[in-house]
Order: structure tokens, then C-alpha cells, then sequence
């Protein structure tokens, strides 16, 4: 665990004091939680696949003090400061799709393990691009939980079960169905390999790799769309796909044999279509190109991660088709991903980067192309469109200073 450095200290003090009043001499607890890139495993999570990510050296960083109150007040810096009452955790109708949901739901999820829910105010900031695919939403339920579990005395939450937590907050509070890799690897930190076929007990592992090391930065492109915008198409992804696990008496493609899908495809593609099938199709690539990459990676194999990388790329496009919405004549994730395999020329990889839809595509950039590749898309997508993250090895923690 690490504190703040000093100007972000100051920052958050100071955003703290101008909403909620001087601290004095109370207790301050500092809350991180990084956010994330997934480096592999594309829509794979929600079907119980394999996938990589790494949390980044950007993150929701706050502070909390304790107080008498039943609300939970929360300042996030360039946004309204708003409350919530701890009068009932149930979920809220009007409240889905608003940062309130979040604190209800992830104070649900930490009351539940026998502490009496508490007042407290919470002034943050946030690094993490809202919006381009990075997570900061699942960095803002890790960083709630945190400070929740700390301030309210809860037993100690390993890094996969907080995750499990900010999952069911963001499914059933917020109302986005997503999977469990956003919020693993904000727990998790570092670079992770992650296996859900369990649901309630997914395996990881830890690799303390910097593509750096290897010649490569990984930069990630913010494509000028938000894919908030794109929930709809986000949402038919998993749900084509467990449509197509349904056929088979299956919740999830891990249970479905592949062998089976092969002989029954021309039943499944008359009833669910070609899109649904397509998408099976990539589930199971893609959850192979997971385990090639993640042992590329181990045996420090760049070369071989960048084509696996790329196939896993084309996959996306081709069969997922997570990189148009109904956008018409707009297609600014497929505009990015051209500009980039232009600059690059060969070299490095490009793919689409998470939900896809919109937020951010990922470039794996040869170090001496970086400052070119970097200027080349901001040149053309807007400044500060592209930038140069790095892992990091801090999951979400909390911290009394």
C-alpha cells in the first residue's frame, strides 16, 4: 500500500474541504483504484472464457472521513456532488444508469457481510477517460467498496470477490450487463490472466511483464465516440451469444461443445440468424488466441503475441462486429483502427479494445514509431486522442494517511 504524493493529497484536500467543510483533526482514509486495458480476451468474459488485462497507471484516487450522518455524500471532481440515504439499500428504478446507483449498490454489497452501514463523505478524482472503454466505472465501484470496507470495519475482500461485488452493483443497481473482467482487473492490478468458467470461484493469474521491456508501448486511441452511446449493441453481444448456448439447454458458451455447434449450425443459423453464429464462432477463437498470447507473453514471446494480437483483431471485426454500431455512415472505430495500421505499416498490432462500439482502440507501438504515432492521431482524431499508458501493479486499495 502507498499514499498519495503530495499534489494529489493537496488536490484532493482541497476538492474535499471546498465541498463538505474543513477536516480538522478527523481520520482520513485514501482510496485507489486503478483503471484497466484488456489486453486479451475479446466479449469472452460474459461466457465464461479466458481473458488478460492490465490495470493502468490511471485511476479514480479519494479521500474519506467518517461522519455522524445515515448519507453518503460524494464530490467527484468536475461533477455535482450528490448524496444518497442509508435508509434502504434496495435498488432504486429512478436511480439506474446514475453514479448514485453505484454507492447504493456497492453499500448493499459490503452491509451484506454483517457491518452496519455508516455516513461519510468522499471527494475524488478520476484519470480514467469516462467513457473510452477503460473502465472508470468499474474503478469508481472498487474505490466505493474499498473505502466502505475500511470505514465500516468489514472482514478483509479479496481482490476477486470485490470484483464480484462491483459486477452484481453495476448489472442489477446501475443496469448494464457486463461481465467480471472490468472489475477483476481493477481489484487485481498488475497484469492478469483470468479464467471464468467458475463463476464463483474464476482463477487468476499474475505476470509481472512491461511491454516496454520489450520494445513496445501500449497506446490506447479514444476513436471520438462514446460507447455509452452504443449500450444496445453492447448489450446483444452476450445476449446473441447465450442465445445460442440456450439452443444447447447451455446459460453460457463454455458449457456448449463445439463439436455440437458445428453439426447443428445450419439449424442455428435459420432460427438466430448469421450475426448470432458469427459471434459463437469468435468466442471460440478468441478463447484460444487468449491462452497462445497469455504464454507468449510468459515466455516473453513479443513477436508471437503481436500476430496473435492481430488475429485477434481481425476476429473482432470480422466475426464479433463490435467495431460498427448503428452509426450509418459514421464509423469512427473502424476510421481508427485504418489510421493506425497506416502509421504503424507493418509493424506492431492494432485491435478494437473492450466493449468496442465506440471508446477506445489499442496499439501495441514499436518505441521509436511512438512520438510519430502519438502526434499522427491526435492530428487527425483531436489532441490528446491517443496516449502512452503503462501497467501498473496496484489493484484498488484503501489506505488511513
Amino acid at each position: 500500500m502507498t499514499t498519495p504524493d503530495e499534489k494529489t493529497l493537496t488536490m484532493l484536500t482541497k476538492l474535499f474541504e471546498e465541498e463538505f467543510g474543513p477536516i480538522g483533526d478527523r481520520q482520513v482514509l485514501y482510496v485507489h483504484a486503478p483503471g484497466r486495458s484488456e489486453i486479451s480476451g475479446n466479449h469472452t468474459d460474459h461466457e465464461g472464457g479466458h481473458v488478460i488485462a492490465g490495470s493502468l497507471d490511471v485511476a479514480v484516487d479519494g479521500i474519506a472521513v467518517a461522519t455522524d450522518s445515515n448519507k453518503i455524500r460524494v464530490a467527484d471532481e468536475g461533477y455535482p456532488t450528490f448524496e444518497i440515504t442509508l435508509d434502504t439499500l434496495d435498488i432504486q428504478e429512478p436511480e439506474k444508469g446514475t453514479s448514485a446507483s453505484l454507492v447504493r449498490g456497492m453499500a448493499h454489497e459490503i452491509a451484506a457481510l454483517g457491518v452496519e452501514p455508516q455516513g461519510f463523505d468522499f471527494a475524488f478524482t478520476c484519470s480514467v477517460p469516462s467513457g473510452g472503454g477503460l473502465s472508470s466505472s468499474a474503478a469508481v465501484e472498487a474505490a466505493y467498496g474499498r473505502a466502505m470496507e475500511t470505514l465500516w470495519g468489514a472482514p478483509a475482500i479479496e481482490p476477486v470477490a470485490l470484483a464480484q461485488m462491483s459486477q452484481r452493483t453495476e448489472n442489477n443497481y446501475y443496469g448494464k450487463p457486463c461481465g467480471l473482467m472490468d472489475q477483476a482487473a481493477v481489484c487485481l492490478g498488475g497484469l492478469a490472466y483470468m479464467d471464468f468458467e467458475d463463476q464463483a470461484q474464476p482463477k487468476t493469474q499474475k505476470l509481472e511483464l512491461n511491454f516496454e521491456d520489450h520494445g513496445y508501448a501500449l497506446v490506447l486511441v479514444k476513436v471520438g465516440a462514446d460507447h455509452v452511446a452504443a449500450t444496445d449493441d453492447y448489450a446483444a453481444v452476450p445476449r446473441e451469444m447465450q442465445d445460442i448456448a440456450a439452443e444447447f439447454g447451455k446459460t453460457r458458451l463454455c458449457e456448449v461443445n463445439v463439436a455440437d455447434f458445428d453439426a447443428k449450425l445450419p439449424e442455428l443459423r435459420a432460427k438466430l440468424g448469421d450475426r448470432a453464429c458469427l459471434r459463437a464462432v469468435h468466442y471460440w477463437y478468441e478463447n484460444g488466441l487468449v491462452d497462445k498470447r497469455w504464454a507468449a507473453l510468459s515466455a516473453g514471446d513479443i513477436d508471437q503475441f503481436l500476430v496473435l494480437t492481430r488475429e485477434s483483431g481481425a476476429s473482432s471485426a470480422m466475426y464479433l462486429q463490435n467495431v460498427v454500431a448503428k452509426l450509418g455512415s459514421e464509423q469512427p472505430s473502424m476510421y481508427a483502427l485504418a489510421l493506425a495500421e497506416h502509421v504503424l505499416d507493418g509493424r506492431g498490432a492494432v485491435r478494437i479494445h473492450g466493449g468496442g462500439f465506440g471508446g477506445t482502440i489499442q496499439a501495441f507501438v514499436p518505441l521509436d514509431l511512438v512520438d510519430t504515432f502519438i502526434i499522427k492521431m491526435n492530428g487527425w482524431l483531436g489532441e490528446g486522442s491517443a496516449r502512452h499508458y503503462a501497467i501498473s501493479d496496484k489493484g484498488a486499495y484503501a489506505a488511513w494517511l
